[in-house]
């Protein structure tokens, strides 16, 4: 990965939130898949926003999906 690489954006549908504590777990979750640099997390759109550079999406909804939530692409 380069330096210079072009910065990604993608935009999961995330069910079963319900409180913030909720939208801090995703957020983890998701900051912790390998190139990503940012998750911001919106309960009352139900979605998560994901930067980063070559991140793997399977990776972001395997990553919501272990802490009990469900994530797919929106």
């Amino acid at each position: 990965m380069s330096l210079f690489s072009k910065k990604e954006t993608v935009t999961l549908n995330v069910e079963g939130m319900h409180c913030p504590k909720c939208v801090a777990r995703v957020k983890d979750a998701l900051e912790g898949v390998d190139g990503v640099t940012n998750a911001q997390v919106s309960l009352e759109q139900n979605n998560a926003v994901v930067e980063g550079h070559g991140f793997d999406t399977t990776a972001l909804t395997a990553a919501v999906d272990a802490i009990d939530f469900k994530a797919t692409l929106a």
